[in-house]
């Protein structure tokens, strides 16, 4: 895959920084960090952000989640594997990730509002909005995802 442009952060580093700004807010905001990951590798994963869904499964590793759990992501509602509050969560990032397809049905809606405060919802729908434009910019602009360490590599 050969980048369309090499640094786009470089090109308009105002956007980039009002992005980390709003990702430092949700961060500060108190959303559990393990959860708002998930949020991300998902919508990522709809995406298909090979660089994205790299860095947020390299977190989620890191904090020790379970592989199974990341594994059986885009199957979380045939997996036993998701608490309510994850399910919620996911149910919207897909609602929302997919919005032309979805238009934001109620019935995610309410699994979302049984689980999160108001206030939670307003934050976990900007991160869903800011995975989908970092989704965007990576895509877009054919970002690779770091290469793996060499004991990492698949056996062909």
């Amino acid at each position: 895959m050969t980048p369309r442009i090499d640094n786009p952060s470089a090109l308009f580093p105002a956007g980039i920084k009002a992005m980390m700004t709003l990702e430092q807010a949700l961060h500060a905001a108190g959303l559990d960090s393990v959860l708002l990951e998930l949020v991300k590798l998902r919508a990522s994963q709809i995406n298909g952000c090979a660089f994205c869904i790299h860095m947020h499964a390299t977190f989620l590793r890191r904090h020790e989640v379970a592989e199974m759990k990341l594994y059986m992501l885009d199957a979380w509602r045939e997996s036993t594997l998701y608490s309510a509050r994850e399910r919620a969560a996911l149910g919207w990032t897909e609602a929302l990730t997919l919005l032309a397809e979805t238009k934001a049905p109620d019935r995610d809606y309410e699994a979302l509002r049984e689980q999160f405060s108001d206030e939670e919802q307003v934050q976990l729908t900007l991160a869903i909005g800011a995975i989908n434009t970092w989704n965007r910019l990576q895509v877009g602009f054919r970002a690779a995802h770091p290469p793996e360490p060499e004991e990492h590599h698949a056996v062909d």
